[in-house]
Protein backbone atom coordinates (compact mmCIF):
# COMPACT_ATOMS: atom_id res chain seq x y z
CA UNK A 1 0.00 0.00 0.00
CA UNK A 2 2.89 2.28 0.97
CA UNK A 3 4.46 1.58 -2.18
CA UNK A 4 1.37 2.94 -4.28
CA UNK A 5 0.47 5.66 -2.37
CA UNK A 6 4.46 6.78 -2.82
CA UNK A 7 4.78 6.00 -6.36
CA UNK A 8 5.71 9.10 -8.52
CA UNK A 9 4.02 9.96 -12.08
CA UNK A 10 5.92 8.29 -14.59
CA UNK A 11 8.26 10.31 -16.34
CA UNK A 12 6.75 9.31 -20.06
CA UNK A 13 3.64 11.21 -19.81
CA UNK A 14 6.51 14.57 -20.03
CA UNK A 15 8.41 12.75 -22.82
CA UNK A 16 5.05 11.41 -24.92
CA UNK A 17 4.09 14.99 -25.00
CA UNK A 18 7.34 16.20 -26.44
CA UNK A 19 7.47 13.51 -29.22
CA UNK A 20 4.25 14.63 -30.53
CA UNK A 21 5.18 18.32 -30.72
CA UNK A 22 6.02 19.05 -34.30
CA UNK A 23 9.38 21.20 -34.34
CA UNK A 24 11.89 21.30 -37.21
CA UNK A 25 15.77 23.18 -37.27
CA UNK A 26 17.06 25.33 -34.67
CA UNK A 27 13.79 25.85 -33.64
CA UNK A 28 13.22 22.47 -32.47
CA UNK A 29 17.01 22.14 -31.06
CA UNK A 30 15.86 25.34 -28.70
CA UNK A 31 12.02 24.01 -27.82
CA UNK A 32 13.43 20.47 -26.99
CA UNK A 33 15.68 22.08 -24.87
CA UNK A 34 13.61 23.83 -23.27
CA UNK A 35 11.49 21.08 -23.20
CA UNK A 36 14.27 19.02 -21.06
CA UNK A 37 14.84 22.00 -18.85
CA UNK A 38 11.73 22.58 -18.11
CA UNK A 39 10.43 18.57 -17.82
CA UNK A 40 14.04 18.46 -15.84
CA UNK A 41 12.67 21.08 -13.13
CA UNK A 42 9.05 20.03 -12.81
CA UNK A 43 10.54 16.79 -12.12
CA UNK A 44 13.42 18.06 -9.40
CA UNK A 45 10.88 20.35 -7.89
CA UNK A 46 8.44 17.64 -7.48
CA UNK A 47 11.33 15.25 -6.15
CA UNK A 48 12.27 17.86 -3.26
CA UNK A 49 9.15 19.36 -2.61
CA UNK A 50 6.05 17.48 -2.66
CA UNK A 51 6.87 13.79 -2.49
CA UNK A 52 9.17 14.04 0.25
CA UNK A 53 6.24 15.63 2.26
CA UNK A 54 3.47 12.69 0.92
CA UNK A 55 6.47 10.15 1.89
CA UNK A 56 6.81 11.52 5.19
CA UNK A 57 2.79 12.23 6.07
CA UNK A 58 2.24 8.60 5.03
CA UNK A 59 5.33 6.81 6.73
CA UNK A 60 3.89 8.50 9.84
CA UNK A 61 0.40 7.02 9.60
CA UNK A 62 1.68 4.10 8.99
CA UNK A 63 4.62 3.96 11.59
CA UNK A 64 1.94 4.92 14.85
CA UNK A 65 -0.07 1.71 14.32
CA UNK A 66 -3.56 1.17 15.49
CA UNK A 67 -4.65 0.43 19.24
CA UNK A 68 -5.99 -2.93 19.90
CA UNK A 69 -9.92 -2.92 20.90
CA UNK A 70 -10.58 -4.51 24.41
CA UNK A 71 -12.52 -8.06 24.12
CA UNK A 72 -15.22 -8.87 27.05
CA UNK A 73 -16.54 -12.13 25.88
CA UNK A 74 -20.59 -12.52 26.58
CA UNK A 75 -21.25 -14.85 30.04
CA UNK A 76 -22.97 -18.78 29.04
CA UNK A 77 -25.34 -20.14 31.86
CA UNK A 78 -25.21 -23.70 30.10
CA UNK A 79 -22.75 -25.65 32.12
CA UNK A 80 -24.51 -24.28 35.51
CA UNK A 81 -27.89 -25.21 34.31
CA UNK A 82 -26.57 -28.65 32.89
CA UNK A 83 -25.30 -28.94 36.44
CA UNK A 84 -28.08 -28.07 38.00
CA UNK A 85 -30.62 -30.05 35.93
CA UNK A 86 -28.20 -33.31 36.23
CA UNK A 87 -28.93 -32.22 39.97
CA UNK A 88 -32.55 -32.28 40.08
CA UNK A 89 -32.70 -35.30 37.77
CA UNK A 90 -30.81 -37.11 41.12
CA UNK A 91 -32.92 -35.96 43.78
CA UNK A 92 -36.05 -37.11 41.38
CA UNK A 93 -33.97 -40.62 41.92
CA UNK A 94 -33.24 -39.55 45.62
CA UNK A 95 -29.82 -39.93 44.93
CA UNK A 96 -29.07 -37.47 47.44
CA UNK A 97 -25.42 -37.76 47.68
CA UNK A 98 -24.89 -37.56 44.42
CA UNK A 99 -27.27 -34.17 44.01
CA UNK A 100 -25.53 -32.46 46.31
CA UNK A 101 -22.27 -32.19 44.93
CA UNK A 102 -23.78 -31.65 41.18
CA UNK A 103 -26.25 -28.95 42.81
CA UNK A 104 -23.27 -27.06 44.94
CA UNK A 105 -20.77 -26.84 41.95
CA UNK A 106 -24.03 -25.74 39.31
CA UNK A 107 -24.92 -22.87 42.04
CA UNK A 108 -21.27 -21.70 42.39
CA UNK A 109 -21.10 -21.60 38.65
CA UNK A 110 -24.14 -19.05 38.23
CA UNK A 111 -22.57 -16.84 40.35
CA UNK A 112 -19.40 -17.02 39.19
CA UNK A 113 -20.94 -16.81 35.60
CA UNK A 114 -22.88 -13.16 36.66
CA UNK A 115 -19.85 -11.93 38.21
CA UNK A 116 -16.48 -13.17 36.62
CA UNK A 117 -15.39 -11.42 33.11
CA UNK A 118 -12.28 -12.30 31.18
CA UNK A 119 -10.60 -9.06 29.43
CA UNK A 120 -8.62 -9.06 26.55
CA UNK A 121 -6.94 -5.78 26.51
CA UNK A 122 -4.06 -4.66 24.15
CA UNK A 123 -1.53 -6.83 25.76
CA UNK A 124 -2.87 -8.80 28.48
CA UNK A 125 -5.48 -11.32 29.37
CA UNK A 126 -7.29 -10.60 33.21
CA UNK A 127 -9.64 -11.66 35.41
CA UNK A 128 -11.94 -8.80 36.31
CA UNK A 129 -15.05 -9.06 38.52
CA UNK A 130 -18.70 -7.13 37.97
CA UNK A 131 -20.13 -5.21 35.06
CA UNK A 132 -17.83 -2.50 36.57
CA UNK A 133 -14.78 -4.42 36.02
CA UNK A 134 -13.00 -4.26 39.21
CA UNK A 135 -9.30 -5.91 40.27
CA UNK A 136 -10.31 -9.63 40.92
CA UNK A 137 -7.24 -9.64 43.36
CA UNK A 138 -4.42 -12.19 43.94
CA UNK A 139 -4.73 -15.39 42.65
CA UNK A 140 -6.14 -17.92 45.05
CA UNK A 141 -4.66 -20.76 44.14
CA UNK A 142 -1.15 -20.05 42.35
CA UNK A 143 -0.87 -16.32 43.73
CA UNK A 144 0.09 -13.55 41.80
CA UNK A 145 -2.06 -11.49 40.14
CA UNK A 146 -4.59 -12.56 37.24
CA UNK A 147 -3.40 -10.60 35.15
CA UNK A 148 -0.80 -12.31 32.17
CA UNK A 149 0.79 -10.67 29.44
CA UNK A 150 0.23 -12.37 25.80
CA UNK A 151 3.73 -13.17 25.09
CA UNK A 152 4.15 -14.95 27.97
CA UNK A 153 1.72 -17.49 26.63
CA UNK A 154 3.54 -21.09 25.70
CA UNK A 155 -0.02 -23.07 24.85
CA UNK A 156 -3.77 -23.05 25.53
CA UNK A 157 -6.37 -25.47 24.19
CA UNK A 158 -10.58 -25.36 24.67
CA UNK A 159 -12.19 -28.63 25.45
CA UNK A 160 -14.31 -29.38 23.65
CA UNK A 161 -15.03 -27.76 20.84
CA UNK A 162 -18.59 -28.68 20.37
CA UNK A 163 -19.82 -27.58 23.91
CA UNK A 164 -16.93 -25.87 25.52
CA UNK A 165 -16.59 -27.00 29.36
CA UNK A 166 -12.54 -25.92 30.35
CA UNK A 167 -10.09 -23.62 28.84
CA UNK A 168 -6.83 -24.42 29.87
CA UNK A 169 -2.90 -22.58 29.16
CA UNK A 170 0.48 -22.16 30.24
CA UNK A 171 2.26 -18.86 30.70
CA UNK A 172 5.87 -18.28 31.99
CA UNK A 173 4.94 -14.93 33.94
CA UNK A 174 3.90 -16.82 37.07
CA UNK A 175 6.68 -18.35 37.02
CA UNK A 176 9.23 -19.29 34.80
CA UNK A 177 8.68 -22.54 34.05
CA UNK A 178 5.35 -22.01 33.44
CA UNK A 179 2.24 -22.25 35.18
CA UNK A 180 -0.71 -24.03 34.11
CA UNK A 181 -4.36 -22.79 34.42
CA UNK A 182 -7.80 -24.06 34.29
CA UNK A 183 -10.51 -22.17 33.86
CA UNK A 184 -14.80 -23.19 33.92
CA UNK A 185 -15.98 -21.94 30.17
CA UNK A 186 -18.61 -19.33 31.65
CA UNK A 187 -18.12 -17.35 28.42
CA UNK A 188 -19.74 -17.51 25.44
CA UNK A 189 -17.36 -20.43 23.74
CA UNK A 190 -17.17 -19.05 20.47
CA UNK A 191 -16.26 -15.53 21.24
CA UNK A 192 -13.60 -16.80 23.99
CA UNK A 193 -12.27 -19.16 21.29
CA UNK A 194 -11.95 -16.23 18.99
CA UNK A 195 -10.46 -13.79 21.38
CA UNK A 196 -7.88 -16.16 22.71
CA UNK A 197 -6.60 -16.98 18.87
CA UNK A 198 -6.34 -13.34 18.14
CA UNK A 199 -4.30 -12.33 20.98
CA UNK A 200 -2.44 -15.41 22.00
CA UNK A 201 -1.86 -17.35 18.81
CA UNK A 202 -3.79 -20.44 17.28
CA UNK A 203 -4.72 -23.59 19.34
CA UNK A 204 -4.82 -27.29 18.07
CA UNK A 205 -8.37 -27.55 18.97
CA UNK A 206 -11.00 -26.20 16.02
CA UNK A 207 -13.48 -23.54 16.68
CA UNK A 208 -16.64 -23.98 18.96
CA UNK A 209 -19.55 -24.76 17.16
Amino acid sequence: METALLCASSPFVYSNHYDKVGVSGSQSSHNLLSGKFMYTFSLSTRNSGIAPRRRAVVSSALGKGVKKRTIIPEPDYRIPIVLLGMSGGFVYTDNLAAAAPFGLLGLLLLVQATRVRFVFDENSLEVKVGDELQDSGENAFVGGKNRWKYSTFVNWELWWPSFPILVYFKETQTKPEGQIHFFPVIFNGEQLYNAMKERCGPSKTSVPK
